[in-house]
């Protein structure tokens, strides 16, 4: 084979259906030679065993090596992540039932929880009275206890909330994130952060000179 410039790029997490993973199934491949590519994408890289469900970080310099051991003519230039965090996990679809049953439950969860938080603040603060004094200072007259006010506080608080999470429903408001999407990508990425620190000092993570640990192995 002659000496070619191939570039790989990985995202950090990457999740696998199938215990027999090949290179292909982790990393973008580009060569200017296309008899190259599906080569390498065939390459087996790595073996899931006993469990439904398994995890393993490999440094990108552990890929290198195993592509130089078979094509060592290749030049490997890694535009991606430097470590990979690989899950294998045996996928089941759930019923319609289930799906719905945890739809009902997450929504159930953070109806009460929000309705919860929002009473505790207006306790709190004592909005009841707050508003009686604003409509007796305003009007002359005492409160009857629901006004004008209570119900563009309860129509402020809805639009302020859609606003806020710019979401509704499946539409945006704008295309930027919600910021409850930027929030689980901060707490995703603080995840993907730790697993790879502990895997390192643990020694188990699959780097340059090292085998397969015991939940995997090599094919």
């Amino acid at each position: 084979m002659k000496k070619e410039t191939i570039y790989l790029k990985a995202e950090q997490n990457i999740e696998v259906t199938h215990p027999d993973v090949s290179l292909g199934d982790v990393v973008q491949i580009e060569c200017s030679d296309p008899t190259v590519v599906p080569k390498l994408k065939a390459m087996k890289l790595l073996k899931f065993r006993n469990g439904k469900k398994r995890r393993c970080v490999i440094s990108i310099l552990k890929i290198i090596e195993c592509i130089h051991k078979q094509y060592p003519m290749l030049e490997i230039q890694n535009v991606g992540e430097p470590d990979l965090i690989i899950t294998f996990e045996n996928q089941k679809t759930p019923g319609a039932f289930v799906h719905w049953m945890k739809v009902i439950a997450v929504v159930a969860i953070t109806f009460t929880g929000a309705a919860f938080s929002i009473m505790t603040f207006n306790n709190d603060v004592d909005t009841t009275k707050l508003f009686g004094q604003i409509y007796e200072l305003l009007m002359g007259n005492p409160s009857d206890g629901f006004t004008v006010l209570e119900f563009m506080y309860s129509i402020g608080m809805i639009v302020g909330i859609l606003i806020f999470f710019n979401h509704f429903g499946g539409k945006k408001f704008s295309v930027d994130p919600t910021p409850m999407e930027v929030e689980m990508r901060l707490y995703e990425n603080d995840i993907q952060t730790t697993l790879i620190e502990n895997y390192s000092r643990k020694g188990q993570e699959i780097d340059v000179g090292k085998t397969v640990s015991a939940g995997t192995h090599r094919t």
